[in-house]
């Protein structure tokens, strides 16, 4: 199981590099508040998880810089989530908002939260 595990993981990162999408273009004071946006943002990730590639695809479409966190090599990342969130399960996107921390788990709700903040 491992091994198929391995095996279409790298099948899902050669077709994400394939066919990556397009960001979106902005006038350099819209990418500016984007990119101020995104530092308040963090996203716990492994890399050939194929909801965390959906999450970073949409990334890409809007032409976000988030920082990513390696969950799954990055033992301090992994601590952070299981801290912070409550549970390591990936994708979970970090959002630093007027003092709070929110905690954002569903790839689909992660994904509509970037369309309806950077779109």
């Amino acid at each position: 199981m491992k091994v198929i595990r391995i095996v279409l993981g790298k099948i899902i990162l050669v077709l994400n590099f394939v066919f990556s999408p397009r960001g979106v273009k902005r006038t350099s004071e819209a990418q500016q508040q984007a990119n101020e946006k995104a530092k308040a943002l963090s996203l716990y990730q492994f890399e050939a998880c194929p909801f965390c590639v959906k999450v970073r695809r949409e990334m890409k479409r809007q032409s976000v810089n988030i920082e990513l966190k390696d969950a799954k090599n990055d033992n301090v990342a992994r601590e952070q989530l299981l801290e912070g969130g409550g549970r390591v399960k990936v994708p979970c996107l970090k959002i630093e908002k007027d003092g709070q921390v929110e905690w954002m788990y569903e790839s689909s709700d992660i994904v509509s939260y970037l369309q309806k903040e950077f779109a």
